[in-house]
């Protein structure tokens, strides 16, 4: 009987909006509710005639800036509202409505029958309930309506009244926030996180420091994550959520030891409490039990249609055999792969489902979302395990895996280790037959060096030492480091103490920089240059250390102000984690976002580089 009066009250509601849009009078309101009316409830003129002063009194209307014409309701021997000419308790004062009638929503039914000028207008009125601007936003979204969704959310949240926010609006936020992502409004999203961290309700804040740290996370600003994470302890000193942070912070900072002491912590602080329901208290209980694995099956199970395959997908790989060799022989000098028979009859199986081809211009990239068909081309690999055997599957697989999952270091030992192991086979096949570079535009070649760098990508932050060594592997085959792999290297190599070979590498490579024509203008190398900085301060070698950055100033003038001030002006940079120009802000935030934290926690650093980075 509830979904019947649901269904009839909407289409009661649709129609009687639809009527008093024509004038927005009460006489034309009733006119419809008598001849139209009763045919939307099931014949019942009664209830028909008994809706429609009810739904009046709640219907904005324009020519009153959106307020509302309430109706005064009669005493029981007054004349009824509707016009009857009986009284109030003979005609709609003895109707009983079927169900509940949501006060808002005759706003909800406007909104999202409201365009362009009218729905700005009625948003700006500041007079639309905030559950029916939550309800209608929604639709807006779940319907695919990107704009409507946000401009009627925006509205929502701006200058919200925080103590009457319904708790319903969480997922809203989100996708809020989601919308200003997707559509580059950067700085909206920006502000509304800060808004909501400042005022907003305690169900709000925590997940706005999660999205706030995760934004950091992913652009791989650990500084700012970090910065994050205390302004949040600050805040909400008992949140559960912090636990759930402070485990993905240390985890991408390549802390995993202290990662379980302080899951430990927060279990033993929370659990006496005793404010924690059952489910988040064994969620912090296998989270300080092994905080990886626990967040790799959350973020799973939260893949909602996915869940199942991509589970599948890992017991796969954890059981793969080991593969076949490969057709590697060397030609004119040069070593080369090429696809066999049986390896292109694999990839074309496996294509059936995936359907979307990789970038040949791009080191890695598809003409289009591998992840569309995901449904499809899962289930299907896991069912067809050999279609591993081929590298043009592995290329796209590991491609797929790194587009979505490259940033989650907890994602490494379960997708992207497995895979490395059988590229690494390969590669080794590849090192055993023969001398000569291994050059990306020879025969098949770009698909296992590009399949190689996915996986050093995707292995960079959860199994750093394994994805180091995969990418000293493919500089032994391709010295002219056409996948631009030293600099991450480097990097690894600065994070783990490694300072001497660190050094080592970025004179090795600027100096065959130098040889190079135009190198200067062409080559990414300011990472190259400050990592030779900090390596030389690290090894006590004051003198060389200034000489050299001298060198990193000349190439990029703004690497030392951005390193050094706390909160600078974000540079706009390029998109999909394309690399900045040489020498330009951009180069040097996307440094910054890098590897600050190194320069942060190496004692005196910064200082040192700000004083010696100020002269002239």
């Amino acid at each position: 009987m509830l979904a019947l009066w649901v269904d009839q009250l909407l289409g009661y509601a649709s129609g009687a909006l639809a009527a008093i849009r024509q004038d927005e009078r009460y006489p034309s309101l009733m006119s419809w509710a008598r001849e139209q009316g009763p045919d939307c409830v099931g014949g019942d003129k009664s209830l028909a005639q008994a809706l429609a002063p009810e739904l009046w009194s709640q219907t904005p209307l324009a020519r009153l800036d959106f307020a509302c014409e309430t109706l005064a309701r009669p005493g029981r021997n007054e004349p009824c509202w509707c016009d009857s000419g009986r009284k109030m308790k003979q005609c709609c004062g003895a109707v009983s409505l079927p169900g509940h009638l949501p006060p808002h929503l005759m706003w909800m039914l406007s909104l999202r029958e409201w365009k362009g000028d009218a729905l700005k207008a009625a948003l700006a009125s500041g007079r639309a309930p905030a559950q029916a601007l939550l309800e209608a936003g929604l639709i807006a979204a779940e319907s695919g309506q990107r704009g409507r969704a946000q401009q009627i959310l925006e509205s929502l949240f701006t200058n919200a009244d925080w103590d009457r926010l319904p708790e319903q609006a969480e997922p809203a936020f989100e996708i809020l926030l989601d919308l200003f992502q997707e559509r580059g409004f950067h700085r909206k999203r920006e502000a509304l996180l800060d808004e909501v961290l400042e005022r907003g309700p305690m169900f709000l804040r925590g997940v706005a420091l999660e999205r706030l740290c995760l934004m950091h996370l992913d652009n791989d600003d650990l500084d700012s994550a970090r910065a994050a994470f205390v302004r949040a302890q600050q805040a909400l000193p008992d949140s559960p959520t912090l636990a759930y942070i402070e485990a993905m912070l240390l985890l991408h900072e390549g802390n995993d030891e202290e990662a379980v002491e302080r899951s430990r912590f927060w279990l033993r602080r929370l659990t006496r409490q005793g404010d924690l329901d059952p489910e988040q208290l064994q969620f912090l209980a296998d989270l300080a039990d092994n905080p990886g694995a626990t967040l790799a099956d959350q973020l799973l199970s939260a893949e909602e249609d996915l869940a199942e395959p991509l589970v599948g997908l890992q017991t796969l790989l954890a059981e793969l055999p080991t593969p076949p060799p490969i057709k590697v022989e060397q030609q004119d000098g040069v070593l080369v792969y090429r696809s066999t028979a049986r390896e292109d009859t694999l990839f074309a199986a496996f294509q059936e489902g995936f359907q979307v081809d990789v970038d040949p211009d791009a080191p890695m990239g598809f003409l289009g979302d591998p992840w569309i068909n995901a449904s499809v081309w899962l289930p299907a690999l896991c069912a067809n395990p050999e279609q591993l055997d081929s590298p043009a599957v592995l290329q796209s697989v590991s491609l797929a895996l790194t587009s979505r999952f490259g940033s989650l270091p907890w994602m490494a030992p379960s997708l992207f280790e497995p895979l490395a192991e059988r590229l690494e086979r390969w590669l080794q096949q590849v090192s055993q037959s023969g001398d000569g570079p291994f050059q990306w535009d020879q025969a098949d070649n770009a698909q296992l060096l590009r399949a190689g760098l996915a996986l050093v990508v995707g292995m960079e932050r959860g199994s750093r030492q394994h994805s180091r060594e995969l990418a000293e592997l493919l500089l032994s085959l391709d010295e002219q480091d056409s996948l631009g792999l030293r600099e991450l290297v480097l990097d690894q190599l600065l994070r783990e103490g490694r300072d001497g070979e660190a050094l080592s590498m970025s004179r090795q490579a600027l100096e065959q920089a130098s040889e190079t024509d135009a190198a200067e203008q062409d080559a990414p190398l300011l990472g190259m240059y400050m990592g030779q900085v900090l390596a030389l301060y690290r090894l006590g070698q004051l003198d060389d250390a200034a000489a050299a950055l001298e060198s990193a100033k000349r190439h990029n003038s703004h690497a030392v102000s951005l390193l050094c001030s706390d909160n600078p002006q974000r540079a706009a940079t390029p998109p999909n984690g394309q690399l900045a120009e040489p020498g330009t802000r951009a180069e040097a935030w996307q440094y910054r976002t890098l590897m600050r934290d190194q320069w942060r926690t190496t004692p005196g650093a910064l200082d040192w580089l700000q004083e010696r980075g100020s002269r002239r």
